[in-house]
């Protein structure tokens, strides 16, 4: 008896059950489709795909397939196939029917009923699932043609048919739109190209624009953005700690929050808990020259431990400031001020919105 996973109900008669159920996989008793309607109980169960491969020799990708297959099955049931169609997939097909997965339940049962009449293999199923999947995105039903699957193969090979220049393979395409072609009009549009010898060349797909990022800075660096100056110890510790994701620094965050995105410069990469504040210039503890105006300010809150070359953010009071200190000094150091960014300069601001001045 095989042991009842973890967190199920550890009755006798599910265990009785599973037993069944796996023996039944052991012997591949009944058709496909039971068995597939087995492992997905087996499954609900709690045995995992490798248990169950242990248990029964059914592989974990062969598992799905039965699974996914009974389930298309089914699904065409409901909606109602003949007799041939419904006998030949209770003996076999669950590869076929696993390709079908992607339609809707109406494709699904015509599809499968064209699988039958043609006597399809899974790869001509897969293609046929392909087509009837592009034709239904068409934005309006292409003239002569219908919704019907062997239309819509039709069609996608009466399109290949007309780019193809070599006439051994634009025969076979004919050949292949004429064995599908389900109307009688999309039947003529088909033979049509047999004395129509026109290419129309396909439309290129347009080139992606690609860039690599070759040079850190070139990787900004996205920071929580606490407020501007004056605030409280409160305000900063309600930022958490920001984890980056690899290779582009994407961050996630829950909650209402600002950011932004400052160049990747060695320090800000070297930080380890790093966020900004806002300010005026003219309140920094060195007040910076020129006229007055808003600044960044980058803290690393991870960065503690005093040094006399640096200036600190301190709650004073209610609030906090940025200090300096010249020996090490009694109150919590909050984090070390990495930056001050500045904005960037604009002498006139209509400039470079014209392309002749940005080309020269």
């Amino acid at each position: 008896m095989v042991d009842t996973p973890e967190n199920t109900p550890n009755s006798a008669a599910s265990a009785l059950n599973a037993d069944q159920l796996f023996q039944q996989l052991r012997r591949k008793e009944g058709t496909w489709i039971e068995w597939g309607q087995a492992c997905q109980a087996l499954q609900k169960a709690g045995y995992s795909t490798q248990t169950i491969f242990e248990e029964t020799g059914f592989e974990p990708i062969h598992q799905n397939q039965v699974i996914v297959g009974a389930q298309v099955y089914a699904s065409i049931l409901e909606v109602g196939v003949q007799e041939p169609v419904k006998a030949h997939f209770e003996r076999k097909g669950s590869d076929v029917l696993y390709e079908l997965r992607i339609l809707s339940q109406a494709e699904r049962a015509v599809v499968a009923e064209l699988v039958v009449d043609k006597s399809l293999d899974v790869d001509e199923a897969k293609d046929a699932v392909k087509a009837v999947k592009e034709f239904s995105r068409l934005g309006s039903m292409p003239e002569g043609f219908t919704n019907h699957p062997g239309d819509a193969i039709a069609h996608q090979v009466w399109k290949l048919a007309r780019q193809q220049s070599d006439l051994q393979a634009r025969s076979c395409l004919i050949a292949k739109g004429l064995r599908f072609a389900h109307s009688e009009t999309a039947r003529k549009h088909v033979e049509q190209l047999l004395t129509d010898f026109a290419v129309v060349k396909a439309k290129a797909a347009p080139m992606l624009s690609v860039y690599r990022l070759e040079a850190d800075e070139y990787l900004p660096r996205t920071l929580p953005v606490v407020g501007k100056l004056p605030m409280n110890k409160a305000d900063l510790q309600a930022v958490p700690l920001v984890e980056e994701m690899e290779p582009f620094g994407i961050v996630k965050f829950s909650g209402a929050a600002a950011w932004v995105s400052v160049p990747g410069w060695q320090v800000i990469r070297l930080a380890q808990d790093p966020v900004a504040l806002l300010c005026d210039s003219d309140t920094l503890p060195s007040p910076l020259p020129g006229r007055a105006e808003e600044v960044l300010i980058i803290v690393d809150r991870a960065q503690r431990q005093w040094d006399a070359g640096s200036y600190f953010l301190i709650e004073d009071g209610e609030h906090l400031r940025l200090q300096w200190f010249e020996d090490a000094p009694s109150v919590s150091l909050l984090g070390r001020v990495i930056l001050v960014m500045r904005p960037k300069k604009v002498l006139d601001e209509d400039y470079g919105k014209d392309p002749w001045q940005i080309d020269e």
